[in-house]
C-alpha cells in the first residue's frame, strides 16, 4: 500500500467503524506518530506519553491499523472537529468502507 510505504498522504477514505462514521486523509504510520508526538509534547500535562509514540512501530506483517490524519467523526450534518483529526482505527474493526470522503452540505 502506498500509503502504508510513506510515498503519499492523499488517500481519502471513508470508514464505518463501532457505529461511527470516519472521513479523512490516510498518512502514512510513522508521520502519523511523528504528528501525534509532537501534539503531546505541546502539552504541559500530556507531554510524557510523547515518547510513546516516537518509537518505531512493529512491523510483523501487514498493516492492523488506518492512521487518519486531517480526519472528522462525521454526526448529523457536522465533521468533528472542523479542521480534522488524528484518528487510528483497527482494521478489524471496520465494518464497511468507501474510497474518498464525505462531507455534508445544504445546498
Amino acid at each position: 500500500m502506498l500509503v502504508e510505504s510513506g510515498q503519499s498522504n492523499q488517500m481519502s477514505l471513508t470508514v464505518v467503524t463501532g457505529g461511527a462514521v470516519i472521513t479523512g486523509r490516510l498518512a502514512p504510520e510513522a508521520l502519523w506518530r511523528q504528528r501525534v508526538s509532537e501534539v503531546l509534547a505541546d502539552s504541559a500535562r500530556l507531554g510524557g506519553f510523547s515518547a510513546v509514540f516516537t518509537a518505531a512501530a512493529r512491523r510483523d506483517g501487514p498493516p492492523t491499523h488506518l492512521p487518519f490524519h486531517m480526519a472528522r467523526i462525521l454526526q448529523d450534518t457536522v465533521g468533528i472537529p472542523e479542521t480534522g483529526g488524528m484518528y487510528r482505527v483497527s482494521i478489524a474493526d471496520v465494518s464497511a468502507w468507501t474510497m474518498g470522503d464525505f462531507s455534508y452540505s445544504d445546498h
